[in-house]
């Protein structure tokens, strides 16, 4: 049973554990209205790479793996609760509905008892209720990864998965001696948009997929354990590190998810726009950077702002796009971009995004020395033969002044005393941005 975690001290105690940093994972949730065919859950999720998967409630079996007696091979994650969800029964909200349903979810584990190593990895975009039994109002919805991990010893133990990379510091060894569970999400009263910050996404998928069953159409089938893709880090797989030489990995995972007919617009989330230039030996040299996350191939991002069009590539299926123009640009201006997913997805329509073409900014020194007050600035812009103005503020936004200098790089030494600024922000007029802890020296 995949419980909401009620109290971060349920959560087993760790130190040090470590991130892989944060990617564009899910990309929107279905707004609404709700109906009571899915519970009054939102009806779906779509993921960065353009999948959308509904709330998996349908009783499909799998025409791959027989089910038992009692024990039917649903395509979907549904789990009988006596007294309040029997799955031999037409599913109806709130009298004969689970207590835990799903959009999506991978799981996988290793088990060497040789070397003592029993792991469970679960990940899920998972549908809930606050007081754990199905009752209007109580709706809740969260991103899960969970792993628990029985270990033979004390030690470090570093754990690779689909969606990151966790470090465990294990005081001693035993039965479930690394046991995390992080739900982001959570909400309620009809909101289901936390689960979009969390670390799910995007859906991990079979190979082999996608299945049919009827007119339904899955990623995976959870009745078998196979190898996937989608991972945003290309690590399709679980592994386990730790003291002694261990060194274990499965690549193999059951898989639900239930694609989605809506049809939804292609992703395409900004991650920069800038440009910059200089002049040496009085030639001009120009570039405009263009970093954005859509799905990967066969998606195609193209930057239509510019003649002739510039085609984005993408190297690994992360979904990360990336093109350089070298032509000058006429500051302010905006830049179009479209992608088309259209050939993977064929419901996906275009996507045309206006982003604002910036230069990009960098704090090279924030120290406040203690002994006398002063506050020490150095940032440069990218913009080398027409330095904009830059100002600066205080991480709370108060208002430093502007850096001076004729060049890129611009300097401010200004008084604050008692009490120093955690953190300072510098912007351009031409829009770009940099922040940076302040050093405090004596």
């Amino acid at each position: 049973m995949l419980r909401p975690i009620p109290h971060p001290l349920a959560v087993a105690i760790f130190a040090g554990m470590l991130q892989i940093p944060a990617q564009a994972a899910l990309n929107a949730v279905d707004p609404g209205p709700y109906n009571l065919a899915n519970g009054n859950f939102a009806g779906w999720y779509q993921d960065s790479h353009g999948r959308t998967l509904d709330l998996c409630l349908t009783k499909a079996v799998s025409s791959r793996v027989a089910g038992a007696p009692g024990a039917p091979a649903y395509m979907c994650t549904l789990l009988p609760t006596p007294g309040v969800f029997d799955d031999t029964q037409p599913i109806a909200f709130p009298t004969n509905f689970p207590d835990e349903a799903f959009w999506f979810t991978a799981d996988a584990a290793i088990v060497d008892a040789a070397r003592g190593i029993d792991l469970s990895y679960g990940t899920a975009i998972e549908a809930a209720f606050a007081a754990e039994e199905p009752v209007e109002g109580d709706q809740v919805s969260f991103a899960r990864v969970r792993i628990r991990v029985d270990v033979p010893t004390a030690g470090t133990y570093v754990i690779t998965h689909p969606y990151g990379v966790e470090v465990f510091d294990v005081p001693a060894g035993g039965r479930r001696a690394i046991n995390m569970t992080r739900d982001i999400g959570i909400a309620g009263a009809g909101d289901f948009s936390g689960a979009l910050k969390g670390d799910v996404g995007p859906f991990l998928r079979s190979v082999n997929g996608p299945y049919t069953e009827g007119s339904e159409r899955f990623i995976g089938d959870p009745n078998l354990d196979e190898r996937v893709t989608g991972s945003p880090f290309n690590t399709n797989f679980v592994r386990i590190e730790g003291p002694g030489g261990i060194d274990l990995r499965t690549e193999l995972f059951s898989i639900s998810g239930k694609l989605s007919d809506v049809a939804l617009p292609t992703p395409l989330m900004p991650q920069r726009t800038t440009y910059s230039r200089r002049t040496e030996n009085g030639d001009l040299h120009a570039q405009q950077d263009v970093f954005v996350m859509a799905p990967p191939p066969p998606a195609a991002v193209t930057l239509t702002s510019q003649t002739p069009n510039l085609n984005l590539t993408e190297a690994n299926g992360t979904g990360a796009w990336y093109a350089q123009s070298v032509l000058n640009p006429n500051v302010p201006t905006t830049l179009v971009l479209t992608a088309d997913n259209s050939v993977a997805i064929p419901t996906s329509s275009l996507t045309t995004a206006n982003l604002p073409l910036t230069d990009l900014v960098t704090i090279t020194q924030a120290e406040y020395h203690l002994s006398t007050g002063q506050l020490t600035l150095v940032a440069s812009t990218s913009d080398e033969t027409s330095p904009p103005a830059l100002t600066a503020h205080t991480g709370n936004g108060t208002l430093l002044g502007n850096l001076s200098g004729n060049g890129a790089v611009k300097t401010l030494s200004t008084s604050l005393s008692p009490i120093p600024p955690a953190k300072v922000q510098v912007t351009s007029a031409n829009g770009g941005s940099d922040s940076e802890d302040v050093v405090l020296v004596p």
